[in-house]
């Protein structure tokens, strides 16, 4: 508003002055005295004024027409170009105009105005390479998937444009599901720019999905390579691949390599889980039980889990109750205090038949972290030390509602997966997969409160005071 204003000021200020200066001038004396042959005029200071304005102007045209005709003769003497030059510049300046009203358009979602301008721009610049893409966002935001599709293989022809038809082409294959074309055209846009950091996670994602673990490490060097992707995180994934490729290679029968990959995959990343596994294993299977135990600790000390403790036990299948208590104090005394080690305990406790060992060893956990698996292992010790039906049966009622502890969940979707995988089968994300406590799902426990009273028999009142 204050904006306006100093420019209404500015203008009256301008007329006002203009006025005064012609009111000067027409009060000065005699103006200019122009003698032609016999003639003379006689002008006054204003018309002397407005004659000089006009003679600049003409001098101006003059030039103009000037030029004109001096590209009119090269253009007769041969050179086709000079008279086109002449004109160029004018239609570059239209055109590059259009080109921007239709990046502005298309911006702000107007996609038959982004149209309309590139095809202006077209007309007066002759530019396919720049007009071509606003063509084609502008036909996919009109939902034109064939017109576009055809306006990026238009863009395949020349050699500045190839990597952005290549990439048009393969969004819209990805879109329609069809992966098998679109890992191909993924593979020839990054062929064209290898540094490109989008296609590179786009491939990757792509030949993870198809299985494709040795493409995709080749594809995960190249991010590494291009420093598109953190050290760290690359040894992770690394480490993911390298396991995949692993198990692939024990079902086909080359355990020799199956078992190099699994030791690589655990060097890259000791925490995570099924690459300790498979190491340890791998190790066992070599005779080098040292380094199985080795293994397994340190992915024990990094995170707890079951299946750490089932390839432990492996170790040593035919060891007595009491053998293995002692040969898993390696493990259990790394974190005495976390609730997968105290159930680990109780568990070792209960096949050897030392229930107040067990009760000891999980302690307060079935009121801390009632989970389903703390429950049970409560129940099955009373049931050891001989407490009444209604105790073992409480803990057991309890165990329905009580939520099952960690599990592995996927950090992009949050759907808990049955056993970890390089990919989430519900959102297709790679490397998504967390050992955490999943989030409440009453729809797998829906009816467990109702059928409390059967398993209970009016008991769980009393076990609970």
């Amino acid at each position: 508003m204050l904006w306006s204003l100093l420019k209404i000021l500015f203008f009256v200020i301008l007329v006002a002055a203009l006025a005064y200066g012609a009111g000067i001038l027409m009060e000065t004396g005699p103006g200019l005295r122009v003698a032609v042959a016999d003639m003379e005029f006689v002008l006054g200071p204003l018309q002397a004024v407005i004659l000089a304005l006009l003679t600049v102007v003409g001098v101006w045209l003059l030039l103009r027409v000037a030029g004109f005709l001096v590209a009119l003769v090269r253009f007769l003497n041969g050179d086709e170009t000079a008279i086109s030059r002449y004109f160029s510049r004018s239609r570059e300046r239209r055109g590059f105009q259009a080109l921007a009203d239709g990046m502005l358009a298309l911006a702000s979602g107007e996609a038959r105005l982004a149209m309309s301008n590139a095809a202006k721009a077209e007309r007066f610049l002759r530019r396919p390479d720049l007009t071509n893409l606003l063509s084609a966002q502008a036909a996919e935001m009109l939902g034109d998937k064939g017109r576009a599709r055809d306006i990026y293989k238009k863009l395949l022809g020349d050699d500045r444009t190839r990597f952005v038809g290549v990439r048009g082409l393969m969004k819209q294959k990805l879109a329609e599901g069809d992966t098998e074309t679109a890992i191909k055209l993924a593979e020839k846009a990054f062929v064209l720019k290898p540094r490109h950091a989008e296609t590179q996670t786009t491939l990757l994602q792509l030949q993870a999905n198809a299985e494709d673990w040795k493409g995709a490490r080749k594809t995960l060097n190249a991010k590494l390579r291009h420093g598109n992707i953190p050290r760290d995180l690359h040894r992770r994934r690394d480490a993911v691949l390298a396991v995949c490729e692993a198990r692939d290679l024990m079902v086909d029968g080359d355990e020799p390599r199956a078992r190099d990959l699994s030791i690589e995959a655990n060097k890259l990343s000791p925490d995570l889980v099924p690459a300790a596994v498979m190491a340890a294993r791998a190790y066992h299977a070599q005779g080098r039980e040292k380094q199985a135990v080795r293994v397994l600790r340190r992915a024990w000390e990094a995170q707890p889990h079951p299946d750490i403790a089932a390839a432990f036990a492996e170790l040593v299948p035919d060891e007595t109750p009491q053998d293995r208590i002692l040969r898993f104090a390696q493990l259990t005394d790394v974190r005495p205090d976390d609730p997968e080690t105290r159930m680990l305990t109780a568990e070792l406790a209960i096949a050897a038949e030392d229930f107040p060992a067990a009760r000891k060893a999980l302690g307060d956990l079935a009121d801390t972290a009632p989970t389903v698996r703390a429950l049970t292992l409560m129940a099955a010790v009373e049931r050891g030390l001989g407490s009444d039906d209604e105790v073992v049966r409480g803990f057991l009622a309890k165990a329905l509602s009580a939520p099952r502890g960690p599990q592995w969940v996927c950090d992009s979707c949050a759907t808990i997966q049955p056993a970890w995988a390089p990919v989430c089968g519900h959102c297709g994300g790679f490397d998504t997969l967390a050992w955490k406590p999943a989030p409440a799902n009453q729809a797998a426990l829906a009816g467990a409160s109702d059928m409390l009273p059967l398993l209970v028999g009016g008991g769980l009142e009393k076990s609970a005071d």
